[in-house]
């Protein structure tokens, strides 16, 4: 189901983030698993100096093994309000939130009514695709809702069920904060809702230790209400002591930047960061401007298997993968490696290859963990001599109008690229594995002028990281 159940410190860690100052309180816990968000919410109530007069807890789960569990957390919530004071009652829907939701929503024309909002939700949502013909795509379309993962279905029919000033607590996936996916989901929060703080996890790992789950995640604060704060609390920890977390606030306009109408959230964990981001800023110009283009690479290797070679001959084309990188330059053929060195040229796979020229290459996957997120190399003629050249899906290539760019600007978009300052530009905003041609379009860039100054000077041989940034930085000025 996509759910995966969240460790006492970082639930307690949640819970600390929210207000309790109210007399009343209504709180929601959707895909509650056994309960660790209630229970953790319930112990910071109890141990508060201002307690609520009342607590009422609505908790969804649809697993009713773990429903039955969830039965027990809130008995044992009950006896710990009983012994303070606090007036507690919960109700367990054994119900699937995303049905149940869309059903209240729909219920009124103006979504629920006053008095079955909530002050607060808290809620560590299910992780799952979800395809655009499912059951779930079309209870959330029927709702106004676009998106295509469950744990962004999840955050948005809470938005809605929220009362005004509602507060809203939650561990998710990173990936909402770019790509045009999320675009729709992006607008709803950041429309509905005021942010208050972000916390991330410097490590992927860390968040579900125990169930090796390796998403870059997030924990997001933000009030019900119109308008926009002027500065947001970023907090991050290295590890799962959640408690060793350093903090910082940051300007609005850094998380969000005003104008950008693909509303991508850069998560600013540092001073030098923000730095970083407002260097980048700085750039004016685009890939239009650069007269260049970046596509996914044509070849996707399990639908042409049958044209793929393992070595090239009079009748193929060379075919590059990332496994073809070596030093900001392409080494092929590369014989002993798994993937295949060439393609068939047949009338089939004609639409999958672009003339040869001077092409520069991005990986598109990649991990936080890794040295670098953004890995770019320079695919020259003398390196896969042929007429015609075939790059794999798991690159992105820039070309001009599906041709090859001129050398000395080629060389100095790849330096640009192999920046630090560009790298990590591009990790204060993506949480994805993945380095969409999407984001690379929306990227400022420098002058052409500039690339093509620094292309001299970087040349065909592959340099150190520290001359890279060294040139980048006297040539770019970034």
């Amino acid at each position: 189901m996509g759910q995966f159940l969240t460790p006492a410190p970082i639930a307690g860690f949640m819970a600390s983030m929210l207000s309790v100052r109210r007399r009343s309180i209504r709180l929601l816990d959707a895909g509650a698993g056994i309960g660790s968000l209630t229970a953790a919410f319930v112990d910071r109530v109890c141990q508060s100096e201002v307690r609520p007069e009342r607590l009422e807890v609505v908790a969804y789960e649809v697993d009713p093994m773990l429903a039955e569990h969830l039965r027990g957390t809130a008995e044992s919530c009950a006896a710990a309000c009983r012994a303070t004071g606090i007036d507690f009652d919960a109700t367990v829907l054994e119900e699937d939130f995303v049905q149940a939701g869309a059903e209240l929503l729909n219920g009124s024309l103006f979504g629920p009514s006053k008095g079955s909002g909530f002050d607060c939700a808290i809620l560590n949502p299910p992780y799952r695709k979800i395809r655009s013909d499912s059951r779930e795509r079309r209870l959330l379309r029927s709702i106004g809702v676009e998106t295509v993962n469950l744990y962004a279905g999840f955050l948005a029919i809470t938005i809605k069920l929220l009362r005004r000033n509602g507060q809203l607590v939650a561990l998710t996936p990173r990936s909402f904060c770019n790509g045009p996916y999320y675009r729709p989901f992006r607008r709803l929060l950041l429309r509905a809702m005021r942010l208050q703080r972000l916390h991330v996890f410097e490590r992927r790992d860390e968040a579900f230790r125990d169930d090796n789950v390796l998403q870059e995640h997030l924990i997001i604060h933000a009030v019900k209400g119109a308008g926009t704060p002027s500065r947001v609390i970023v907090s991050s920890s290295e590890d799962g002591a959640v408690c060793r977390a350093s903090h910082h606030q940051v300007d609005y306009e850094e998380l969000v930047a005003p104008g950008d109408q693909e509303q991508f959230i850069h998560v600013i964990t540092d001073v030098r960061e923000g730095d970083i981001l407002r260097r980048m800023n700085g750039l004016a110009h685009t890939l239009d401007d650069l007269q260049v283009e970046v596509s996914t690479g044509r070849v996707v290797d399990f639908r042409a298997k049958e044209f793929l070679r393992q070595r090239p001959s009079e009748t193929t084309a060379p075919l590059v993968y990332p496994a073809h990188f070596h030093g900001g330059r392409i080494q092929w053929p590369k014989y002993g490696s798994r993937k295949p060195n060439a393609i068939e040229v047949r009338p089939q796979t004609e639409d999958l290859l672009v003339p040869s020229g001077t092409y520069v290459l991005v990986k598109r996957f990649s991990a936080k963990e890794q040295a670098r997120r953004i890995v770019a190399a320079v695919c020259n003629p003398s390196d896969v001599p042929c007429p015609v050249v075939a790059f794999e899906n798991h690159l992105n290539y820039y070309h001009r109008k599906g041709t090859g760019l001129p050398p000395v600007l080629a060389h100095g978009l790849a330096a640009f690229l192999n920046s630090t300052v560009f790298d990590r530009f591009f990790r204060s905003f993506s949480g994805h594995t993945q380095v969409n041609a999407t984001d690379l379009r929306r990227m400022r860039y420098p002058s052409p002028e500039q690339l093509c100054e620094l292309g001299s000077v970087v040349g065909r041989e592959p340099a150190p990281q520290t001359e890279i940034d060294r040139l980048a930085r006297q040539y770019l000025h970034v």
